[in-house]
């Protein structure tokens, strides 16, 4: 059974001077357990799918469905806090907090006790392969490797049911990057989530479950 569907989806960018339809009659249904990756080139349509999906934004026309109710009609600031986390290429690590404040912060939004949060956000940063040297440590003072993994862990700390990566590995090395790749799979095939991850990287689609092809707005199974 889906746990996040696109049910003809499209999405259309209105300025002043033009109307660009970026998504257009978009339908798939995600599985928990499962990796997709969506490919395409700049300007295909993949990042704007993520948006959707991860509820920052409402579909022109079509339906966004998480567990049977659409996103149009949700509190999707809570579906964001609970339910979906986003890791993107640019880490967006608070500078001013530590790596283990970083990751105690989604836990401490949702009313998670000072006490309980730090044992659990300790619990995260392990789990995806640090340990306790960098909890103390602010953002800057990481290698971007480790931010990466720093934000991974902050997504987790909330127990989502989905993982949104929008380009995860693409400030990284080529070594990091495969093990940022290995940790989203594990996340999927061991603890039952559901990864679905932008990238125009051929070699990380290569390791997905699922590969979707984005062109000119349109998706399809590639």
């Amino acid at each position: 059974m889906s746990i996040l569907s696109l049910k003809d989806v499209s999405y259309t960018y209105k300025s002043r001077y033009q109307t660009v339809q970026a998504v257009k009659n978009a339908s798939y249904s995600f599985q928990q357990g499962k990796v997709y990756a969506i490919v395409g080139k700049s300007g295909s349509g993949k990042t704007t799918v993520l948006s959707l999906l991860a509820g920052l934004d409402l579909p022109s026309d079509g339906q966004v469905v998480y567990n049977g109710t659409p996103t149009g009609k949700m509190d999707r600031d809570k579906y964001r806090r609970e339910d979906v986390a986003v890791i993107y290429q640019a880490y967006n690590l608070f500078p001013l907090l530590t790596a283990l404040e970083n990751v105690m912060y989604p836990l401490e939004l949702k009313g998670v006790k000072a006490k309980e949060a730090k044992a659990k956000a300790a619990e995260m940063i392990e789990s995806v392969g640090l340990t306790e040297e960098v909890f103390k440590r602010y953002p800057a003072m990481l290698s971007g490797g480790e931010q990466q993994r720093i934000a991974i862990a902050r997504a987790l700390a909330a127990q989502p049911k989905v993982i949104l990566a929008d380009e995860p590995t693409g400030n990284l090395d080529t070594e990091n990057g495969a093990n940022i790749v290995n940790i989203l799979k594990s996340l999927a095939h061991e603890k039952n989530c559901c990864v679905i991850i932008v990238t125009h990287d051929l070699a990380i689609a290569e390791q997905a479950d699922v590969v979707l092809r984005m062109q000119d707005g349109e998706m399809a199974t590639a």
